[in-house]
């Protein structure tokens, strides 16, 4: 068992940064862990050191460069002093609540395929673990060359490598631009992004985008790249279909009427060896579940942590920030880390709290930012017809080959009202990924219309018996 200082932060993304820079500012010893090699989240992600300049170029963070360099510096400064521990390829796989605070069971993984077990204790701890893609399935989805729209960017960004030479992008959401303009950047043919939903739902409500310029912005200068590489972008349009023998060769889509259900006598074929789909970001909770912390409705199809205004969960002396409160991009992360951390000083007595005036600005540009993400959520919502496009011989879950027509029995004759009912009569969520690629699927055929909060995990991440045997007290299930 290692004593972690004042505070743990486990996600080093722009709210982990965020939260633990302003700790650190206001005196506090913190240790700040990350599953990757390097600080910055999937946003700021960087490029491997043999990945080359092509890699370098699309993991540049043109937006909040400047937020990522000066969060960078701070840390940098207080690992020197010693008042940083940070710790990268550190995976947290469970926590637990004590009296005296929270311990926090990693596995260190920064020696691959060793495993080491680290056990850290804290009187305060800050969850900003980010959130995955959402998928939803459609007949060809578990052919090869079918990736999610943020796994086609790790792997740009990482690597510098567009996973295929003509691909399709699919879904709905903001997220698919960004991807869009990478790949046409990094040489690869971007033959179509197909967006469910349509540009009225942003003129019906142009409040929240009006009040955050810098979003307009960014989302002109991705349109801007998108014309300029000539990548057709199809709105109310869904991909219903992968084909292909061995590997995807082609994509099937087709205009969705009003509910999302596919308009007969709009499909048409494009050729592809690589589709990326994405339906907006799942907030990943699984430390925060089993802490017992509260959960609210996202608005967006999910559930997220509930938080009061200064990012405290409903477990004294647990914070959270960034897409565990709800999906909204890197500024609105930022700001909701730096938030978190003026609670922990403040709940802690540390004297190094930021004036009045600042704290009431970074409150003002949370909630300004957190509108326009609710905003994104009204506009991209989820087709409550989606799941017309499932034959019954559609794989769900892929891990244990379920198909839509298993969980449909099952909901039909009543056995299974949700996701958790599903897993227990057909083992769809029981396999490697534990129901994070098929969880929101299968829930939304089970309880559609209903927001999707993932089940309790006490294990939240693959692991060894020997780093399960490691140091520390055996964690225990909160009562």
């Amino acid at each position: 068992m290692s004593e972690a200082g004042d505070l743990v932060v486990v996600g080093a993304g722009p709210a982990g940064m965020a939260a633990a820079a302003t700790a650190l500012h206001g005196g506090l010893r913190v240790t700040l862990l990350d599953a990757g090699p390097a600080p910055g989240g999937q946003f700021w992600r960087r490029p491997v050191r043999t990945a080359g300049p092509a890699a370098a170029r699309a993991a540049d963070p043109r937006h909040g460069r400047r937020t990522y360099r000066a969060l960078s510096a701070a840390l940098s400064a207080h690992r020197r002093t010693g008042r940083l521990t940070l710790l990268t390829d550190h995976h947290a796989w469970t926590a637990a609540r004590a009296e005296d605070g929270f311990t926090v069971h990693a596995v260190d993984r920064g020696r691959a395929p060793e495993e080491t077990a680290v056990a850290l204790r804290a009187p305060a701890l800050l969850v900003a673990t980010g959130a995955y893609d959402r998928q939803l399935p459609f007949p060809g989805w578990d052919l090869p060359g079918v990736l999610t729209a943020g796994g086609l960017q790790a792997l740009l960004k990482g690597g510098g490598v567009p996973a295929g030479a003509r691909v399709v992008l699919g879904g709905t959401g903001p997220f698919l631009l960004p991807v869009a303009a990478a790949l046409a950047a990094g040489g690869a043919k971007v033959a179509a992004v197909c967006e469910a939903s349509g540009p009225s739902a942003w003129v019906r409500r142009p409040g929240p985008l009006l009040r955050c310029p810098a979003r307009w912005a960014e989302a002109a200068g991705y349109a801007a790249a998108l014309a300029r590489h000539r990548v057709p972008v199809r709105t109310r349009t869904a991909i219903t279909a992968a084909e292909g023998t061995g590997r995807v060769a082609a994509v099937r889509t087709a205009l969705l009427d009003a509910d999302g259900s596919p308009l007969p006598g709009t499909e048409r074929t494009i050729a592809a060896d690589t589709v990326g789909v994405g339906w907006g970001f799942v907030p990943q909770l699984d430390l925060l579940v089993t802490l017992g912390c509260p959960l609210a409705d996202a608005g967006d199809g999910s559930m997220a942590a509930a938080v009061d205004g200064g990012q405290r969960t409903g477990v004294p002396g647990l914070y959270a920030a960034g897409e565990t409160c709800g999906v909204g991009g890197a500024a609105l992360a930022v700001g909701e880390g730096r938030l978190a951390a003026v609670s922990v000083l403040a709940d802690l007595g540390a004297p190094g709290r930021p004036n009045p005036r600042r704290l009431a600005a970074g409150r003002a540009a949370v909630a300004r930012h957190r509108a326009f993400a609710r905003a994104v959520a009204r506009a991209h919502p989820l087709p409550p017809g989606w799941s017309s496009w499932l034959t019954d011989d559609t794989p769900v879950c892929r891990c244990e080959e379920v198909t839509a027509g298993a969980v449909r029995s099952v909901c039909a004759d009543g056995s299974a009202a949700d996701h958790r009912q599903v897993k227990q009569l057909t083992r769809a969520g029981m396999g490697w990924c534990q129901g994070r690629m098929c969880g929101p699927a299968v829930h939304g055929l089970a309880a559609p219309g209903q927001p999707y909060a993932p089940a309790e995990r006490l294990i939240a991440t693959p692991l060894t018996l020997g780093a399960l045997a490691g140091p520390g007290e055996p964690p225990s299930v909160p009562s």
